[in-house]
């Protein structure tokens, strides 16, 4: 099965290129099977990791980051990949 973590967070006004520095140089423990980086109005940062694992499974994700470079707390999806009809 594959599953997909998705973290989203609204970097502090004007730092949304250190956001995203940030995200991209954060290492996880296991390697996902694909990594992709987004960004959109409003200085938010996305990043999608797909695993081959159970839905349930113990994943690594990206951390929160630490000081005043976001906004508010994290936000962060699971979904697994579903056939196509």
């Amino acid at each position: 099965m594959t599953v997909a973590l998705m973290w989203e967070a609204r970097a502090a006004d004007g730092r949304g290129e250190e956001l995203l520095a940030w995200a991209r140089g954060q290492v996880l423990a296991a390697a996902p099977l694909r990594r992709e980086f987004f960004r959109a109005p409003q200085d938010r940062v996305l990043v999608i990791t797909w695993w081959d694992a159970a839905y349930d499974a113990e994943l690594p994700e990206l951390p929160e980051p630490e000081g005043e470079l976001v906004t508010r707390a994290v936000h962060r999806w699971r979904f697994e990949a579903v056939a196509p009809d």
